[in-house]
C-alpha cells in the first residue's frame, strides 16, 4: 500500500465548507445594498484565505476555496453558461432521519443556445491557486444536472434533446480548456443522479418520465466520457455521486447495484467520489466492478452530523470494501460537502474540521 502525490489524494474531501459567520453577514449586506460588490469578494477573499489555512493544516493535499463565493453547488454554475437561467423553485420531499421534510431547490431552465464565452469560476480559481501551498480543486455540477432536475420539458430553443447534449458537451469541453489553460489540474463533476438511482422510488419515477425502462445513467455515462475524453492527459477528473445533501437531509436511499456494473466500469474518470456514510448507500459488494487503474474514495465520514466517526471503525470499513476491490485504489474522504448551499449542513465548523483532521489521520495510518 502507497501514499499518493497526485489526486485523488488517499486522504480527500468533497469541496464544499460551512460559511462562516462573518461571510454570511457580509452576503446579507450585500444584498440589502448597504456595502458594495467589490467589498463583498474582499470578504470572501478573506474568508478563503483563512479556509484555505485550515484544510492545510489539518493535512489535506487537495484544496478547495469551500465554494465560498457561490449561493449553491450547482445553479452558480449553470446559470453562468450562455442560455440558462434561475427558472424559480421547488418544493422537493428530502428526509433528516425524522421523517419527511420539504425543501426549496433552485431549477435551472434552458431558455436559449448554450453558449460558454468566459471561463466560469477562472477568477476564482486563479485566487484559490494563488492563496494555497497544495492541490488546488474545482468542483463544477455535472451536465446531467439540467436532466435530472427535471428540466427537459422545458428546453427553451432546443426541440431536439440531442441537440441540447450536443451543445451542453461543447459548453463543458471548452470549460475544461479554459480551466486548464489557468492551471487546473484536479477537477470533480458532481452527479446525483448515478447514486439516486440506487433509489426504487427515483427509478420508477424516471420510468414514468421516459416512458420506458430507466436508461439515464447510460446516457450521462456517455455525456461525461465525451467530455472528458478531450481533457489533458495531466489532468485529474474525478466524479462525486450522493442521494443528496441539503440541511444534513437526503432525498434517496438505495445502494449502487442497479447503476454499479455500468457506473463503475464505464464512467472513464479517473476516480469515484461515493457516499458510504451510513445503511442508505447498501454494501461494498458493487465495487468489484472498478477496474483496476480507477480510484475508489470512499465516504465513510458523514458531513450531516456533527458526531466524529471512530478511528478503528473506519478502518474496518475499508477493509471490508477491500473484499471487492483493491485496497491500493481507495481513498477516504467526507460522503459529501458540509454546505452544499448557503445555510449548510446542521454541523459546527470544529466539527467540520475534526472530520476533516480524523480523515487525514486514518489515511496516513492505513496507507503510510
Amino acid at each position: 500500500m502507497t501514499e499518493r502525490r497526485k489526486p485523488p489524494f488517499r486522504a480527500d474531501h468533497v469541496g464544499s465548507l460551512l460559511r462562516p459567520a462573518s461571510l454570511l453577514a457580509a452576503r446579507k449586506k450585500f444584498e440589502d445594498g448597504d456595502i458594495s460588490a467589490a467589498e463583498l469578494r474582499a470578504a470572501e477573499d478573506d474568508a478563503i484565505r483563512d479556509v484555505v489555512h485550515r484544510q492545510e493544516d489539518v493535512g489535506l493535499q487537495s484544496i478547495t476555496d469551500g465554494e465560498f463565493r457561490r449561493g449553491s453547488w450547482h445553479m452558480d454554475f449553470l446559470c453562468a453558461i450562455g442560455g440558462i437561467r434561475a427558472g424559480g423553485a421547488q418544493l422537493r420531499p428530502f428526509h433528516n432521519g425524522c421523517g419527511e421534510v420539504r425543501n426549496e431547490i433552485l431549477i435551472p431552465e434552458v431558455y436559449s443556445k448554450l453558449h460558454l464565452d468566459t471561463s466560469v469560476f477562472g477568477d476564482d480559481f486563479a485566487f484559490l491557486s494563488s492563496v494555497s501551498t497544495q492541490t488546488p480543486k474545482q468542483s463544477i455540477p455535472s451536465p446531467s444536472i439540467l436532466h435530472s432536475l427535471g428540466e427537459t420539458e422545458r428546453l427553451g430553443a432546443y426541440k431536439d434533446n440531442d441537440a441540447l447534449l450536443e451543445d451542453l458537451k461543447k459548453v463543458y469541453v471548452r470549460h475544461i480548456e479554459m480551466m486548464y489553460e489557468l492551471g487546473c489540474r484536479y477537477l470533480q463533476i458532481d452527479d446525483t443522479t448515478f447514486a439516486m438511482l440506487g433509489d426504487p422510488s427515483y427509478r420508477e419515477k424516471m420510468r414514468a418520465r421516459t416512458g420506458g425502462p430507466e436508461q439515464s445513467h447510460i446516457t450521462y455515462i456517455n455525456l461525461i466520457n465525451a467530455i472528458v475524453k478531450q481533457k489533458p492527459a495531466d489532468m485529474v477528473v474525478c466524479v462525486h455521486t450522493c442521494r443528496g445533501n441539503h440541511r444534513s437531509a437526503w432525498v434517496a436511499s438505495g445502494g449502487y447495484d442497479p447503476v454499479a456494473e455500468a457506473v463503475f466500469s464505464e464512467l472513464e474518470v479517473d476516480g469515484l467520489f461515493l457516499e458510504y456514510d451510513d445503511e442508505r448507500s447498501g454494501g461494498f459488494e458493487p465495487l468489484r466492478f472498478v477496474p483496476k487503474g480507477k480510484f475508489v474514495v470512499l465516504g465513510l465520514v458523514t458531513s450531516k452530523r456533527g458526531e466524529l466517526e471512530k478511528k478503528d471503525d473506519l478502518k474496518r470499513r475499508i477493509e471490508a470494501a477491500a473484499r471487492h476491490v483493491d485496497v491500493d485504489q481507495i481513498c477516504l474522504s467526507p460522503q459529501c460537502g458540509f454546505a452544499s448551499t448557503l445555510e449548510g449542513n446542521l454541523v459546527s465548523e470544529e466539527q467540520q474540521f475534526a472530520k476533516l483532521r480524523l480523515i487525514v489521520e486514518t489515511a496516513n495510518e492505513v496507507w503510510n
